[in-house]
């Protein structure tokens, strides 16, 4: 009698992204505002108003004057062409009735939270990439292998829709799922059925779902890239998947051009990383007008002191030390600097950071106006592994 023969054992790799995450968030909040376009940036001052009858007063973009961005909006507000990081008054122009809210971290967070225990009962195998997005490995997760060979998608959606039921519950909150071989395609997947969508594919299924796709829509491929490659006459994904290794090499260098080729054919063994060390710690802040050194200099002062101890708390809470503290300036003509210095002991002390951020504001042009100002703190370790 011949030994039973196992089905291969499939990689079963999940990206979660939480669908217009902060606006969601706020719809929970005023319900009277689903569907329509809606909003999410900018200061703290266009709170909604309680009128006396019990409903509320919004703002509108139109009302709105000042430097600040989207955070992020909804689908309806997408339609009109805004978008997150979009100036406010461009998006007015835009969307003039969209109604327009303040942000609230604090309350994201919460939700942030709520959701990924809510995944972590299903699939406790987590990499966290931020405040609204998550890769999950569903490799091992009971139910996910296709034992009996009728369905080879059929355990691991089960499980995908799973995860989804489970944040709803404990959210409210829609969220789209993309379940594939790898981490490059789970995460082009998940946008492929937005929002509230579920969207399973097998390595075969690539040359019909992903080689359609603008060559962007791969997670690493930035505007310079897709510029070149569209330069060179490559529009989609499936045109670079056909391109020759060496080819790509020649004209994108031996890394990137290796990984290019990799990449637009679906190839990814990147583990999902259940721990991340962060690189660096940041605040920074828009202004609402233009700030001058001299002119306004109490002003930025009092500012730049808030956001060294607001990166020593950051530093202090998570139990990290920093060694390089730097500065980011915006200047009224949009050109950016930064500058870095490294201290010869590691600190989350508010008065050190404070302090080298001050010596690294000595060595930038302050003549002209600014519109933002931005502390970091980087090559950080762990509190407990420094050595003083």
């Amino acid at each position: 009698m011949q030994p039973a023969t196992m089905n291969p054992r499939t990689r079963w790799i999940a990206h979660l992204d939480m669908d217009a995450f902060y606006a969601s968030v706020e719809l929970l909040r005023y319900p009277e505002l689903a569907g329509l376009p809606v909003v999410i940036g900018g200061g703290r001052r266009h709170q909604p108003v309680l009128q006396p009858d019990g409903s509320r007063h919004f703002l509108t973009l139109r009302d709105y004057a000042g430097r600040g961005v989207a955070t992020t909006a909804t689908y309806a507000a997408r339609d009109f062409g805004v978008h997150s990081g979009m100036g406010l008054m461009k998006a007015a122009l835009r969307a003039p009735d969209a109604i327009l809210l303040p942000t609230d971290f604090e309350r994201y967070r919460h939700y942030s939270r709520l959701f990924k225990a809510a995944v972590a009962e299903v699939a406790p195998l987590i990499e966290d990439r931020g405040i609204d997005e998550i890769y999950i490995d569903l490799t091992d997760v009971p139910g996910a292998q296709d034992t009996l060979g009728f369905d080879p998608t059929g355990g691991v959606r089960a499980l995908a829709q799973e995860i989804r039921n489970n944040v709803r519950q404990a959210t409210g909150l829609s969220c789209s799922i993309g379940v594939t071989p790898n981490k490059l395609l789970a995460k082009i997947a998940s946008e492929l059925d937005k929002p509230d969508g579920l969207t399973v594919l097998t390595a075969a299924e690539i040359p019909g779902r992903i080689w359609p796709l603008p060559v962007r829509r791969i997670n690493g491929i930035g505007p310079k890239a897709g510029a070149k490659l569209a330069q060179l006459g490559l529009a989609t994904i499936g045109q670079v998947a056909a391109c020759d290794r060496a080819w790509l090499v020649e004209h994108f260098g031996r890394s990137y051009g290796r990984w290019l080729h990799d990449a637009a054919r679906g190839l990814d063994d990147r583990p999902v990383a259940t721990h991340q060390e962060p690189v660096s710690m940041s605040r920074e802040t828009t202004f609402e007008r233009n700030l001058h050194a001299v002119r306004d200099r109490a002003a930025l002062g009092e500012i730049f002191t808030r956001l060294c101890a607001q990166v020593a708390g950051d530093l202090q809470r998570k139990g990290y030390l920093g060694r390089t503290i730097g500065i980011k300036l915006r200047y009224d003509d949009f050109r950016t600097v930064t500058r870095d210095l490294t201290l010869p002991q590691p600190t989350a002390e508010a008065a050190a950071i404070r302090h080298a951020a001050g010596l690294c504001l000595k060595r930038v042009d302050l003549a002209r106006p600014l519109r933002l100002l931005g502390v970091r703190a980087g090559s950080l370790a762990r509190g407990d592994a420094v050595t003083l």
